[in-house]
């Protein structure tokens, strides 16, 4: 029956996600749509000037469709944790709505401030960490550590580092929705074989059609893109990872599984510390990929590569979890 219902939720994914994108992206250009590509970057990114962004309501709303529609039809249940992860993938797609919306407005790339977003993320994670209920233990199947109060907070870092992550990697076509796409599919699977976690069967549903509709919008995103994501989808993307790891009890597997993100933001820690405080670059030009693209990789074998990368932690992860 799991089996199924899983390969229903990917199909219904994909087919919701592919009609949503035929009717938005040529909606989005007609409006003009459209985010100005930074000069900073290569010139190679500077011919995707007019490609329309926000593409991840293609995605966003059509998960939220098929939950509905699978509500409706008491396929699935409604509880707790399905409550708090649907309350993060909207409220960060709404708060990367407005800052897409003041990107598009003003033709720029400065959108929200970055303290005013890291506030609003904050308030969102504190409000979900208060209706997630008292626990307080960091988990990975045989490892455990009670952390007291600190499990706040590393929610909140979890929460707020995921989303930004997800939204720093996003700068290739199709390479963030397909890491996405592969971790949410690992997160499926790792929630059908968690029957002691309350909801775990609308865990992996809600994971699974998730999964499909990122397959749909890839069509319209991978190389070349059509449509950018847009920090709508990367921040709802992040942000849900995140609590999805937290609500199945496995916190520590989003730093394997999300391995790929994780270099991602490093390399651009990295190096804004090293041009501010001994005016040096560590890397030709950051995130990593952008690094890749200035040493003359192909954009289509660098997302390979990190796709590639992204499947084999994975891998590793769920034959971890599976076998213990």
């Amino acid at each position: 029956m799991i089996l199924t219902k899983t390969i229903l939720c990917l199909i219904l994914g994909f087919l919701s996600s592919l009609v949503l994108g035929f009717l938005v992206v040529p909606f989005f250009k007609k409006c003009h749509m459209y985010q100005s590509i930074s000069k900073t970057i290569s010139k190679r990114h500077l011919l995707k000037e007019g490609t329309p962004t926000m593409g991840g309501v293609i995605f966003i709303i059509s998960t939220l469709f098929i939950i509905i529609f699978l509500f409706l039809n008491k396929n699935i249940h409604f509880n707790l944790n399905l409550f708090i992860i649907l309350c993060v993938f909207i409220l960060y797609a709404f708060l990367g709505f407005i800052d897409d919306l003041l990107k598009i407005r003003f033709h720029n790339n400065k959108g929200l401030s970055i303290i005013l977003k890291f506030f609003i993320q904050v308030i969102i994670g504190i409000v979900l960490f208060l209706i997630s209920g008292n626990n307080t233990v960091l988990n990975f199947y045989l490892f455990s550590i009670d952390l007291k109060y600190l499990y706040g907070l590393l929610i909140l870092f979890m929460l707020v580092g995921s989303s930004n992550a997800v939204n720093i990697t996003d700068g290739l076509d199709g390479l963030a929705a397909g890491l996405c796409t592969i971790s949410f599919i690992s997160y499926g699977i790792i929630a059908f074989n968690s029957p002691f976690i309350l909801g775990y069967e609308e865990i992996g549903i809600f994971c699974f059609t998730l999964a499909g509709a990122l397959i749909g919008f890839l069509f319209f995103n991978f190389y070349p893109a059509k449509i950018f994501m847009g920090d709508l989808g990367s921040l709802s993307l992040g942000a849900t990872l995140a609590s999805v790891s937290i609500l199945l009890k496995c916190e520590l597997s989003l730093v394997i599984i999300g391995l790929v993100f994780i270099i991602e933001t490093l390399s651009s820690f990295i190096q804004i510390i090293s041009i501010r405080y001994f005016n040096k670059k560590i890397f030709l030009k950051s995130p990593l990929h952008h690094h890749f693209e200035m040493l003359g990789f192909k954009e289509t074998d660098i997302i390979k590569l990190f796709y590639l990368v992204s499947l084999i932690c994975s891998l590793i992860t769920l034959i971890y979890i599976l076998v213990h």
